[in-house]
């Protein structure tokens, strides 16, 4: 099983499905409330996709946005973040690929997506 995370600020209803509904087949996700935690399924390339909204994320303005799957759309978080930033707009951001959990976070860098461009950034 293949994963993928990426973080959204200050996600708007409808937003996340809007935009996958172009990526993947029988999506099946009601992001109408943001505010709580959802679980929503699609189907990628014939596979199964597990799809999970976690809010209040580093801070209460980012949600985590979890796809999990045999394929996924997208080969890794960042290609993920830039297309959700060209769909959504808002400020993504996603890990470089190279922190495993139990690893330290204090110096971690993030990609940050907006509209100044991507850029590798601490958290805060």
């Amino acid at each position: 099983m293949q994963d993928l995370e990426i973080y959204i600020r200050d996600l708007e209803p409808g937003q996340v499905s809007a935009w996958l509904e172009v990526h993947v087949d029988k999506l099946d996700l009601d992001d109408s409330d943001t505010a709580k935690v959802i679980k929503g399924f699609a189907v990628y390339e014939g596979a199964g996709l597990r799809i999970t909204l976690y809010p209040g994320a580093f801070g209460k303005r980012f949600t985590s946005l979890v796809l999990e799957g045999e394929s996924l759309p997208w080969n890794s978080d960042l290609d993920c973040a830039r297309s959700a930033w060209r769909a959504m707009e808002t400020e993504i951001r996603c890990s470089p690929g190279d922190w495993k959990e139990g690893d330290p976070v204090e110096d971690e860098k993030w990609w940050r997506l907006d509209d100044r461009g991507e850029k590798m950034v601490v958290w805060n």
